[in-house]
């Protein structure tokens, strides 16, 4: 589809005008969304909701598959994974897949520790 808001700062475009402003938080640091019990900010109001949760317990995501509950959508949607066996996250490098985008991140670090490794020892 059409993404006619584009990021000054990167380039990076998105359908949306909403989701530009939350984009460009990541450049400008700010943070609108403080927690009022622990004073933590967030550059996201559904960030800050998922935190509130830490704090009063409420955990309103349950697994259809097991009954574990989870404050967030995204750590249900991460668990239930674990359940189907999905790995929607592939290394465009080796072809390795994943279930939790951080793993990618995590994966894709060790492939550039070893480029790093293989520019030296030439």
């Amino acid at each position: 589809g059409e993404k006619p808001y584009e990021c000054l700062d990167c380039g990076k475009s998105f359908k949306q005008n909403s989701m530009l402003v939350i984009h460009q938080r990541s450049h400008t640091g700010e943070k609108p969304y403080e927690c009022p019990d622990c004073g933590k900010d967030f550059s996201i109001r559904s960030s800050l909701i998922n935190h509130v949760r830490l704090h009063t317990g409420e955990k309103p995501y349950e697994c259809p598959d097991c009954g574990k509950d989870f404050s967030s959508r995204s750590s249900l949607i991460n668990h239930v994974r674990l359940h189907t066996g999905e790995k929607p996250f592939k290394c465009l490098d080796c072809g390795k897949c994943f279930a939790q985008n951080s793993s990618l991140i995590v994966h894709k670090k060790f492939h550039l520790k070893q480029n790093l490794m293989c520019v030296e020892e030439s």
